[in-house]
């Protein structure tokens, strides 16, 4: 949620925020409303309990003539009181629903525009010339007994796989490399729970835009996570945090959960757009004045990950419509796919400033020993998709897929090659 003294003072800087992300800037003025509502709601139902409790005490010094009437009126006033309290849970209510409707502020420099109109930052690496015809990752993982899409559907459904050998091995190294990585950068590795209620993911800003993408179990009220991200952020939710000594940084291994709903027919094939996969996700509870040098720090740890499973990458600075509605900013780093001539999203990483912590509540104390609402981010270490650019950029001409050096002690071996 956007914090509501910055809207009462600088209600045009969220409209324009609104408007950047292509959302109805309409919404800033039904907040407004609702918060004068509920303010006044609040006074009515206080002055109304102060009245009570007064007429309460005026009982107690009347008379035996004077006693009756008041009493009469205290019942007429302790109705008016409840009718008050009613009011004042009513647009307790509306005002969350009007709160929860507006998306974080856009981070100032952030590019305007929609998914097409990202910046291009930094681009890593060299995209690779083959003097062969290069194959898809999915002929790729196949051919080299990686994963078997066939069987996964007939025990799942359509996008779902086995990984299958030397393919469960490289996406276990892959995530085992991350948390080496993790753990040497000062995160606390987590494997968090996958199922979480539904205050922990409206907390998170999932049940908005992205509720689509979500599967949910009515008979738990439960839902499985997307991202270690949710319970992450769930992990400190209603607390006070010591951040006096820097930011508390955790990494979750988690496998994760998506429908892809209305993603039919696009990136169908193989293991790119997929229903479940694995992932280590880094979260970071920070103060908002060290969240922007975070948010780079994030972005470097992740470059450093590609630069060890080798594959060239450009960063993207995402556009305003293409935010996520908890995000401020995200940075993309996109790997290079050879059989599809174009970049395809690896990792990203979002600053969502106090967003996310002032919906569930995790603070700090500031220098004062005054609580203040702590910033988040988090940021991709690693996933089950990087297998599609490993396989794609180190592919030889005779079928095989050289494995960068990095990933060899958890594979076991330097080079994947058909089975005989």
């Amino acid at each position: 949620m956007i914090d509501l003294r910055f809207l009462r003072d600088n209600p045009d800087a969220v409209r324009t925020s609104q408007r950047a992300r292509g959302e109805d800037p309409a919404r800033v003025d039904a907040l407004l409303e609702a918060d004068a509502a509920r303010r006044a709601a609040v006074a009515t139902a206080d002055n109304l309990r102060a009245e009570h409790k007064a007429m309460g005490k005026l009982i107690g010094k009347a008379s035996e003539e004077e006693r009756s009437a008041l009493l009469a009126q205290a019942q007429e006033m302790s109705v008016k009181v409840k009718e008050a309290e009613a009011a004042q849970h009513a647009a307790d209510a509306d005002l969350d629903a009007a709160h929860r409707a507006i998306s974080n502020l856009v981070a100032d420099g952030v590019p305007a525009g929609g998914e097409d109109d990202y910046v291009v930052l930094e681009t890593v690496g060299t995209a690779p010339e083959f003097d062969f015809e290069p194959k898809d990752h999915l002929e790729l993982g196949e051919s080299l007994g990686l994963f078997d899409m066939e069987r996964g559907a007939k025990v799942s459904g359509s996008r779902f796989y086995f990984m299958t050998g030397y393919g469960a091995l490289l996406q276990l190294g892959l995530l085992q490399l991350a948390a080496q990585s993790a753990v040497a950068n000062g995160f606390t590795m987590m494997i968090p729970p996958v199922l979480v209620r539904p205050e922990i993911m409206a907390g998170t800003g999932f049940l908005g835009q992205h509720a689509a993408e979500i599967y949910h179990l009515a008979e738990d009220d439960l839902y499985l996570v997307g991202t270690s991200e949710v319970p992450l952020a769930g992990y400190h939710a209603d607390e006070i945090l010591d951040l006096s000594a820097g930011p508390k940084r955790y990494a979750g291994w988690s496998t994760c959960f998506r429908r892809e709903a209305g993603s039919y027919g696009k990136d169908t094939r193989g293991i790119i757009r997929v229903h479940q996969f694995d992932k280590i996700e880094m979260f970071v509870y920070t103060t908002p004045e060290q969240a922007d040098a975070e948010h780079q720090r994030l972005l470097g740890w992740e470059k450093d990950m590609l630069a060890a499973v080798e594959v060239p990458y450009r960063i993207i600075d995402t556009a305003a419509g293409d935010l996520g509605s908890s995000a401020a900013r995200k940075f993309d780093c996109e790997a290079w796919v050879p059989t599809q001539q174009t970049y395809r999203e690896l990792t990203s990483t979002s600053n969502c400033t106090t967003f996310q912590a002032r919906r569930l509540a995790v603070r700090y104390r500031d220098e004062n020993g005054k609580p203040q609402i702590a910033a988040t981010l988090n940021g991709t270490l690693a996933t089950t998709r990087w297998i599609v650019a490993i396989l794609e950029n180190h592919q030889q001409a005779d079928g095989s897929v050289r494995v960068p050096a990095a990933l060899v002690p958890f594979v076991g071996t330097d080079l994947l090659v058909p089975p005989a």
